[in-house]
């Protein structure tokens, strides 16, 4: 059972009906309802058997942070609620608690908690060494002193020590990596739990509270979290507090609760179906003044047998936009068993195939580094197909934030023939009806082993996230905000086979294939000649006057380390849970041969996701070495993203770089900012993932890559039926690797410090298939080759623990393989 949500700007309402038929909870946020509506879903339609008032950034004394869960706490006396982190905090503030800065910020961290063994704690140990650990986020704490006599406390923590994950998995940490190098003790604003005698002992933290007359409780820790025991339990009990309290307030609750009506709303677009309440309904009090629940069935939502709504079964066709019409798409495709082996690989086939005409209109989706299984297969291809065609979006420079997302969109066809338009609903609408516009027959792509058989290949910028639900983008950027070229024509490398296969798509059915039998000639013909790795490319800069010595950073050291104080201060004080800053390193290059630059780049920093794109006519290259996956989607429907938070250098020697790497792997501050990011992505998936599928099977996991050390988890979940595959992607992008959490007032915060555009850094890059399937990564250790300057995109998760100076030097570090690849072709 997901409960919480953390990625919303501010706090949310989880509105869950846990009888009979347990079903997803209904997510609203703080603001989306009045009370009113409130009302109405609660007392009327009797539709919710509880609440659960998430976590969110910010404090209950802000009123945009809390908005009508203050109300809810405090007039829903009869409806059963669990506040978490935020959510606790607020039971206690509409209580006349105070609401103060803890001692030290925790975020990411685990705590061994203690409790009073009430009906939330049942079959939970409790206490030092019982196995009772949680995770915690937060920079504020209820002041124990302030609770009123109708609060009880509850939990608590049972040291004053906050614990790094492996820290509580492992007994065998090395003594060097064990707890002491990075705790801090608790001192002001700390708690602990009562004595036989009624007094408190010292230095322990309030961890959770409970009405005394009232089916309110609140945690302060995030049962939810994937690192938190006995979470699962916790849940588990509320919802027998929640049926226990039905059963016990009123003999008839079985026939008066709404059971269809819970079941219906358990649609997507909830938030529209919620603005649809009537609002003349009022509530009726009873002889004794009591708000009594009118049982009624509403046809709001009925549907005929016929329609599959409330399951989420869409009819794809009714979608489809109608200035696009249907497409009939067919595949042709032809696999030569073990020829890339014979032809010196895939950067010779590219070169032959591509490497002309400076490469311009072309795409390589390159699996330059494929131990370990990180990645198996490149896509190549270019310009050229009757069905070629690139987009080009940029969003509109107007500040009228009724116009966000919206833009120009730019087609250019393969006849060389241009047309733009305005986007009204921005560019992922387009997208995903353009996706949803193609028919085609899946016996046409029996046989092959990846899951990319033709359709869009290109970038999505970071400014896109105002299409993902953040308000709006303070800077605007020079490159265009997503390209895309629409592929009907590639080439495949498996490099676990060596086979290469080449594939195209047309519309309608036809028997010729004279691309297919072109490229059949041009591959054979090459392997005729390809006796060693093949003709080196010219990787000579074509010119480089005028080059300055390195790249220019868009703001100094002291700068940067100005605004990693600037973000640690938004953390202390509840904003953010981690920010990942960022900053551009940049550099007049001229016109060089970027072609060469790329190759010279991926035989220095070999990526798994790495990528080669030329949109000739913006003027733009970019040479991507990134080693992050943001989100794929298969063609059985597996989610997966791998996100990285956690980089060190590699060592000098075998030693040392073994000891680099045991000092990242039980690192307390890298193993809490990769948790923070596993839960937000979490999160970010059970949104368009069937309820109880999204899992993790490798959690801070390190990978080891030319230059540096990485963390990386990976996190998977099986998509819902009902929804696209542009919506998994709006669902969580940007990379929450490339955000921090909470997600939506993290972008806030992150881009009224920084002071310039991201551009296409810390966006994505990859394919969406025609057949709705998709693989794209995180825009990171890449060079933007744009009107004859290259930049390079650096930062890092700034956390409670960080070290300003340290931050500054990881940003540097990040910086160098990319920038040292430039300077060496140069």
């Amino acid at each position: 059972m997901t409960a919480t949500h953390t990625t919303y700007t501010r706090s949310c309402l989880s509105l869950m009906g846990l009888l009979i038929v347990p079903v997803p909870p209904v997510v609203v946020r703080n603001d989306e309802l009045t009370w009113k509506d409130i009302c109405y879903y609660l007392y009327e339609e009797n539709a919710f058997d509880n609440v659960v008032i998430s976590p969110g950034p910010g404090s209950p004394t802000c009123p945009a942070d809390i908005g009508i869960c203050l109300q809810v706490l405090l007039d829903c006396w009869d409806i059963p609620i669990l506040g978490v982190c935020l959510g606790h905090q607020a039971l206690a503030y509409v209580h006349g608690s105070k609401v103060v800065h803890a001692s030290e910020p925790v975020h990411g961290r685990l705590s061994e908690i203690e409790h009073n063994g009430c009906r939330l704690f049942n079959d939970i140990p409790s206490g030092h060494n019982s196995g009772f650990k949680v995770v915690r986020y937060h920079s504020l704490v209820v002041d124990v002193e302030s609770l009123p006599d109708e609060l009880i406390p509850i939990a608590w923590t049972s040291s004053v020590d906050a614990l790094s994950f492996l820290e509580t998995h492992k007994s065998d940490v090395p003594s060097e990596f064990a707890a002491g190098s990075f705790s801090t003790k608790l001192k002001n604003g700390s708690y602990s739990p009562f004595s036989h005698s009624g007094k408190l002992q010292s230095e322990k933290v309030l961890m959770g509270i409970m009405h005394s007359t009232r089916p309110h409780y609140g945690l302060q820790f995030h049962p939810e979290s994937i690192a938190t025991f006995h979470g699962r339990q916790i849940f588990k009990n509320f919802r027998e507090i929640t049926e226990e309290y039905w059963r016990s307030s009123r003999a008839s609750f079985l026939q008066e609760r709404n059971f269809d009506y819970t079941a219906c709303v358990q649609i997507p677009h909830v938030s529209r179906l919620f603005t649809e309440v009537p609002r003349h309904r009022q509530l009726v009090n009873n002889a004794d003044g009591q708000l009594y629940r009118k049982a009624f069935r509403s046809n709001l939502l009925k549907n005929s047998e016929g329609n599959r709504s409330c399951s989420g079964m869409v009819d794809m066709v009714n979608l489809l936009h109608p200035s696009n019409g249907v497409k009939y798409l067919k595949l042709k495709w032809k696999r030569f068993k073990n020829l890339a082996g014979q032809v010196g690989g895939a950067k010779n086939i590219f070169c032959e195939l591509y490497g002309h005409h400076k490469a311009e209109n072309t795409f390589w989706l390159d699996s330059s580094s494929i131990e370990k299984r990180r990645a198996r297969f490149s896509f190549m291809g270019g310009k050229g197909g009757t069905l070629w065609k690139q987009l080009t979006f940029k969003l509109s420079d107007r500040s009228d934030m009724t116009l966000k997302g919206r833009g120009f969109l730019s087609v250019e066809d393969a006849q060389g023939s241009t047309k733009s338009t305005f986007l009204e609903e921005g560019f992922l609408d387009f997208l995903k009806k353009e996706l949803l516009s193609f028919c085609y027959d899946e016996k046409d792509y029996e046989g092959l082993p990846f899951d990319f058989h033709g359709g869009y290949i290109g970038y999505m910028g970071y400014s896109l996230k105002v299409e993902c639900g953040a308000l709006s983008n303070r800077h605007k950027s020079g490159t265009p905000d997503a390209c895309f070229f629409f592929a009907d024509n590639l080439v495949v490398i498996d490099h676990c086979s060596n086979d290469v296969y080449v594939l195209s798509i047309d519309e309608g059915c036809t028997s010729k294939t004279p691309w297919l039998d072109d490229t059949e000639q041009k591959l054979l013909s090459l392997k005729t000649s390809a006796t060693t790795e093949g003709e080196e490319p010219n990787l000579q800069a074509l010119t480089s006057s005028q080059c300055q010595a390195s790249f220019l950073a868009d703001k100094s050291r002291e700068e940067y380390i100005k605004d990693v104080d600037k973000c640690m201060e938004y953390i202390k004080d509840g904003e953010s849970y981690e920010l990942c800053l960022t900053t551009q390193m940049r550099k007049r290059i001229g016109e060089m041969d970027s072609l060469g630059l790329y190759l010279h780049l991926r035989e220095k920093n070999p990526a798994p996701y790495a990528a080669w794109l030329n949109f000739a006519k913006e003027n733009l290259c970019i040479c991507c070495s990134s080693p992050e996956r943001f989100l794929r989607l298969d063609r059985n429907g597996i989610l997966e993203a791998k996100p990285i938070k956690g980089t060190v250098a590699r060592g000098a020697t075998l030693e040392e770089d073994e000891q680099h790497k045991l000092q990242l792997q039980y690192s307390e501050k890298d193993q809490a900012e990769n948790l923070m990011i596993v839960d937000l992505l979490r999160n970010d998936l059970g949104r368009v993932c069937e309820p109880g599928s999204v899992h993790v099977p490798h959690l801070m996991d390190v990978e080891s890559y030319a230059t540096v050390h990485t963390m990386v988890s990976t996190i998977r979940g099986k998509k819902r039926s009902d929804v696209t595959a542009v919506d998994c992607v709006r669902a969580a992008f940007p990379g929450g690797s490339m955000t921090g959490a909470p997600k939506l007032r993290s972008m806030e915060l992150l881009d009224s410090i920084e002071n310039s555009s991201r551009g296409i850094y810390s966006g994505s890059i990859g394919f969406f298939s025609y057949n709705q399937t998709f693989d794209l990564n995180i825009v990171i250790r890449t060079v933007v080759i744009h009107e004859g300057e290259a930049s390079i995109g650096a930062g890092g998760a700034i956390i409670a623990l960080s070290n300003p100076e340290d931050e500054y030097d990881e940003m540097v570090l990040k910086t160098q393989a990319p920038a040292k690849a430039v300077m060496e072709f140069l």
